[in-house]
């Protein structure tokens, strides 16, 4: 069939279509490639890294690696798994992550992911960096604490929403999302039903008055891995 592409998947003989990403090309075939950043309708930004495959060896970011005919992806090796979980482990150091009282609990992918790797404590030192909380939008509560710089509310407000609300400021460890009004969030033009307060994958953008609407036992990883759903044959 023209335009299809067979490459392999962990050894397996898996075929894709041609613009594919690996990630897509994956999901298609219903193997689940772990990831934070990514999102579906938005650009692929490569920026969490937790997707890392071994592409002829090398190490890619499979949201935003192509495909091509022959590839030899490594998804699910130790190797593989242990770059994912060093990965994983940062991300809940390098923040402030409490998960036992987080609103996002049972619905954070984050969370989900360790889970879903084995992660009950992080083997490296938490650095407990102090950041600010934004409760100056009426609708929408932001906690910086819980960022992990996916930059997913950042792609969603300017290609979904089209408002640029949130960007990125500053370098190295003083990265960090902000807003695009002095003031706080609450002083742009943001609302509740913008696909950017929707889009965060942990508990650090949470619109007042949903956190707790779905019970424990309803949320979405409460009785099922993240990544289910595509292992399933579904769509995520």
């Amino acid at each position: 069939m023209s335009g299809t592409i067979e490459f392999f998947i962990d050894g397996r003989p898996v075929t894709g279509r041609a613009g594919q990403t690996i990630l897509e090309a994956a999901e298609d075939n219903g193997i689940y490639i772990p990831r934070l950043c990514h999102m579906k309708g938005l650009t692929p930004y490569g920026g969490c890294r937790v997707c890392t495959c071994l592409v002829n060896s090398r190490a890619q970011a499979a949201c935003t690696q192509p495909i091509a005919p022959g590839l030899i992806v490594d998804s699910d090796s130790e190797a593989v798994r242990e770059i994912r979980r060093q990965i994983i482990e940062m991300l809940f150091v390098e923040g402030n992550h409490f998960c036992m009282f987080c609103e996002k609990s049972g619905s954070c992918e984050l969370q989900a992911l360790a889970y879903r790797f084995g992660i009950t404590a992080p083997r490296h030192p938490y650095l407990f960096p102090r950041r600010e909380v934004d409760a100056t939008h009426a609708g929408v509560f932001v906690d910086h604490n819980r960022c992990v710089l996916c930059g997913r509310c950042v792609r969603a407000s300017r290609q979904s929403d089209g408002k640029a609300v949130f960007g990125f400021v500053g370098r190295g460890p003083g990265r960090r999302v902000a807003v695009n009004a002095s003031g706080g969030l609450g002083r742009t033009e943001a609302a509740t039903a913008d696909a950017a307060m929707r889009a965060c994958p942990v508990g650090a953008i949470l619109v007042r008055g949903e956190a707790y609407a779905t019970p424990i036992g309803r949320r979405p990883y409460d009785h099922q891995p993240i990544g289910s759903d595509v292992e399933e044959g579904g769509t995520p």
